[in-house]
């Protein structure tokens, strides 16, 4: 009796064995070398990562590694996308494919900041960055946002292994400031601290060594929010119902009149765009160009108008109440306007899937 248990235990230990060296040992792909494989798998559009995660677990695992990264690069099938955060629902961020015309959601931003806002927000380093803000939670009895005005923390989303890690915060807590990025590293200026008070410095932060250093503080400040935009290489921090540009030089800031027209900017391939009066102009040192129309957005607040890839895409917003209709719609729509044609023209893409409202960021990742 012993014996045969003993001899079905040694016949268990035996499959389980072989079955678990098949695992270790399943190539990605029968019949081809695992790093023939992972260049097939690197042509896979990123959009459909999630898919082919549930193949198997080998096939999992080749999705999250640095070998494809890196495989995307040789066989150049590197993609631009499009991430955005909207006020609904809170803390949520979506990608877009272009390609594909299709968006995914991301895990939730994991702060604990209630429906940050007034944050900055960009891509470096195949990686999205979402720095400081404040809550836009306001308390009905004492109007105060959520105890949080202002905060220096610094969030990174690794799109390769789908998780959002904390990284070294600001020197300085700052929200409604400018952020761009300058030669791969992530610059930000001006803003607002925690007193409410706006502020004059200004900080730069390499994503490799995952640190901040103090630079040149702005020549000067003002109590409005400002815009970082990186127009023919140069740092520009324009601050909201100011004639006056801060450029970044070697020398620190030097500052210049000008006579931009008002309202939402982007820059497309070194070129400012701005949306003003129903209008798109191209904005060229003190001249400016009408392109074209943009008399349906004249309606619409809190829309995102940013320059992804050779395009202006227009997210969201909010149609207010108006005449007898005092429903607020919020708006998940997406218009791109199209500059590579000889004459300019307005698309429709897919409307975004869960975000929708108040556009809280945009920034085009490269993966």
């Amino acid at each position: 009796m012993y014996r045969v248990l003993e001899l079905k235990g040694v016949f268990v230990f035996l499959v389980l064995s072989r079955l678990l060296s098949t695992v270790v040992t399943m190539v990605l792909i029968e019949g081809l070398p695992d790093a023939v494989a992972i260049r097939c798998l690197a042509r896979v559009p990123f959009i459909q990562f999630p898919k082919l995660e549930v193949v198997s677990r080998s096939w999992r695992e080749a999705l999250h590694s640095t070998e494809l990264y890196k495989a995307r690069e040789e066989v150049k099938s590197r993609e631009n996308l499009l991430c955005v955060c909207a006020f609904d629902p809170e803390n949520v961020w979506q990608i877009f494919d272009p390609t594909q015309d299709l968006w995914i959601t991301l895990p939730v931003l994991p702060s604990k900041v209630r429906n940050l806002a007034h944050f900055g927000v960009v891509s470096t380093a195949g990686k999205l960055f979402v720095l400081g803000g404040g809550s836009d939670a306001v308390d009905p009895l004492t109007g105060d946002q959520d105890g949080s005005f202002a905060t220096n923390e610094v969030w990174a989303y690794d799109p390769w292994i789908r998780q959002w890690t904390q990284r070294a915060a600001m020197i300085v807590p700052r929200t409604m400031f400018a952020c761009c990025v300058l030669n791969g590293k992530i610059l930000v200026a001006g803003g607002f601290t925690t007193c409410r008070k706006s502020i004059s410095k200004a900080e730069i932060y390499d994503p490799e060594k995952d640190v901040w250093v103090s630079i040149a503080d702005l020549y000067h400040t003002h109590n409005s929010g400002c815009t970082g935009l990186v127009i023919r290489g140069e740092v520009h921090v324009v601050h909201k119902g100011l004639t006056t540009v801060q450029v970044l030089t070697k020398d620190g800031w030097r500052v210049h009149e000008h006579s931009w027209v008002q309202g939402p900017m982007t820059v497309v391939n070194g070129s400012l765009y701005v949306m003003s009066h129903g209008l798109i102009y191209k904005q060229d040192h003190e001249s400016k160009k009408m392109v074209i129309s943009a008399s349906e957005f004249k309606r619409r607040i809190g829309f995102a108008m940013v320059g992804f890839r050779d395009d202006i895409y227009v997210i969201g917003g909010v149609i207010g109440p108006e005449g007898w209709n005092w429903d607020i719609k919020k708006m998940s729509d997406v218009d791109v306007l199209t500059l590579g044609n000889e004459r300019p023209m307005w698309q429709k893409a897919a409307s975004m899937t869960r975000c929708r409202g108040t556009i809280l960021g945009c920034a085009e990742l490269r993966i």
